[in-house]
């Protein structure tokens, strides 16, 4: 923990956004470098511009390998793009309309020249495919997420809505450094003009000056006017509460907005300030600013309001993670707050099947494993990555689907897909329904549920590991894993395929009947995390954590 963690950030701290806008033009990546290479992990290619590996000759590839990918595919409907706010996404976003209008892609960018909020995008493109088209629409969502100021990122959403899978992101990484390699001469561009304008919206003009050649979509008005139909807005209303939302300099600023004055809620956006280098954050953890809103560090100016609220909330810069704040309870685990939202969610809505399952990645807390036998529910659990659950979020098959990183998402009122993305807006909005039709916060759940079920410890540490090494472990079997008891109790699984679906989980998990770890190696630094939980408490959880090491390391040298 760095000692300025929680506190206001300094001048010293902040990122030069004209150096970083410059190095996107002005610098070319040499694909033969691995760091400059187009790399698509969970969540899209993330770098810096300053690294050399977030760069205009980066995003043209991506756009050209993307637009050959659709095409491929037989993808030929409109393309929703939207961008978030930091200061790489707006030259990135440039850049991919030159490329598709030169290629001929029908783009679809925001009305009001606004910031697009990832779950935004994916209820776009859910929306224009629900409705009946000749043709299928997909997307692109410029954002690095809750990473810091000098990021970007750039991440291409199919059909079903969201996160590509590894099949097409691989080809289109592939496709992409093939054409960096070959000096881009396969990218086709041309200058943004009003000329031609598409059937299916008007041309638009940036707020600076820049023409597009673009059909336009209401994004926020599309979203907003729709959660009508999967929140409880009525419910919130009428309770009166006083709510409090925290874009942290985000895509959801606007929105926010728009949801008191539409649903005239009693809500205040309590820093509605936008600024590419987000001089207004607290530091995170590490000293960094991070706009990650299950950080207590970067949470800390949020927090310290929360008496004035009876629920205040934040969410991360392309509004795709949540963070919930009660009087009571403070900043939310954000597994604490999955198990509550499941718990509530699987007895207030009746238009959901009753084989609905629930959706967890095995990271997360196993406080979820015991709501979901408390509730006569299949438990479903996926490996890292929200992928893993479109296609039970898109047939209906799988209710709820969140992850241990404060990313969920979830069936409207009547079953269907609302998002196939992660939806931080729409979890800190069912904290208000949950406190209104309860009449208890979500803080106060979770004690119960606690009452209930025990106490889990979680924590997340990292141990050394060579490249060669988390290569090992990235492919290593559970069989592999010789000991059969962990922390004093009897091994009861070893897997190294997620239970829910038999696909790799990149490293294994080891559970007893009170405890369980799983190590899967970094994908940027040389570590491997060990994810542990343990429900005989604090200590007995560093005994689990210890132990998992040197299981883990046995395993490694065998």
């Amino acid at each position: 923990m760095n000692d300025r963690a929680g506190t206001a950030a300094q001048p010293s701290d902040l990122i030069d956004v004209h150096e970083l806008v410059q190095a996107y033009y002005t610098l070319v990546p040499d694909v033969s470098i691995p760091e400059q290479r187009v790399v698509f992990g969970t969540s899209g290619h993330r770098g810096s511009s300053l690294d050399t590996a977030f760069n205009e000759v980066h995003i043209a590839a991506i756009t050209q390998a993307i637009v050959e990918y659709r095409a491929s595919q037989g993808i030929t409907g409109p393309l929703f793009i939207g961008r978030d706010t930091h200061g790489l996404s707006r030259p990135a976003e440039t850049t991919a309309l030159e490329v598709l209008e030169a290629n001929g892609v029908r783009a679809l960018v925001d009305e009001f020249d606004d910031y697009v909020p990832t779950p935004a995008l994916s209820h776009a493109i859910i929306k224009y495919n629900a409705e009946g088209h000749h043709d299928q629409a997909d997307g692109i969502i410029i954002t690095p997420s809750h990473n810091p100021p000098r990021d970007g990122g750039f991440k291409y959403n199919p059909p079903h809505g969201g996160p590509a899978d590894s099949d097409a992101t691989g080809w289109i990484a592939d496709r992409a450094n093939a054409i960096i390699a070959d000096g881009s001469r396969d990218v086709k561009r041309a200058e943004p003009s009003l000329a031609g304008t598409t059937p299916a919206g008007s041309g638009a003009s940036r707020s600076d000056g820049t023409a597009v050649l673009a059909g336009t979509y209401d994004f926020r008005g599309n979203y907003v006017n729709d959660l009508e139909n999967i929140i409880d807005i009525d419910a919130i209303r009428a309770a009166g509460l006083h709510i409090g939302a925290d874009p942290l300099g985000g895509a959801s600023v606007n929105y926010w907005k728009l949801i008191a004055e539409r649903y005239e809620l009693d809500l205040t956006v309590v820093n509605p300030s936008v600024d590419p280098a987000w001089a207004f954050m607290t530091l995170d953890w590490d000293g960094k600013i991070r706009m990650d809103p299950s950080s207590k560090s970067a949470m800390a100016s949020v927090v310290a309001r929360r008496d004035e609220f009876d629920i205040l909330t934040g969410n991360d810069a392309d509004a795709d993670r949540h963070g919930i704040v009660t009087p009571d309870g403070g900043l939310m685990n954000p597994n604490h707050y999955l198990a509550v939202a499941i718990r509530y969610l699987y007895t207030h809505r009746e238009g959901w099947s009753q084989d609905a399952a629930i959706g967890k990645t095995l990271v997360s807390s196993s406080m979820i494993d015991r709501v979901s036998t408390s509730l006569g529910r299949e438990l479903w659990e996926v490996p890292v990555g929200f992928k893993w659950f479109v296609p039970g979020l898109v047939d209906g098959s799988v209710g709820f689907g969140g992850e241990e990183s404060a990313g969920a998402s979830f069936l409207r009122k009547d079953g269907t897909a609302w998002t196939t993305d992660k939806d931080g807006i729409l979890l800190a909005l069912l904290a208000s329904e949950i406190l209104a039709v309860t009449g208890k916060s979500p803080s106060v759940l979770y004690a119960e549920l606690v009452e209930e079920f025990g106490g889990p410890a979680y924590e997340r540490v990292d141990a050394a590991a060579s490249k060669e090494q988390k290569a090992r472990l990235g492919k290593l079997s559970g069989a592999a894993i010789t000991a059969t008891e962990l922390a004093g109790d009897p091994i009861t699984s070893r897997l190294s395929e997620a239970p829910g679906n038999g696909a790799s989980i990149g490293g294994v998990k080891v559970t007893t009947e009170f405890a369980w770890f799983a190590a899967r190696p970094s994908g940027t630094e040389d570590v491997y995390k060990i994810y542990a939980e343990s429900f005989k408490g604090a200590e007995h959880l560093l005994q689990v954590q210890a132990e998992a090491k040197a299981i883990v390391d046995a395993a490694l040298a065998g």
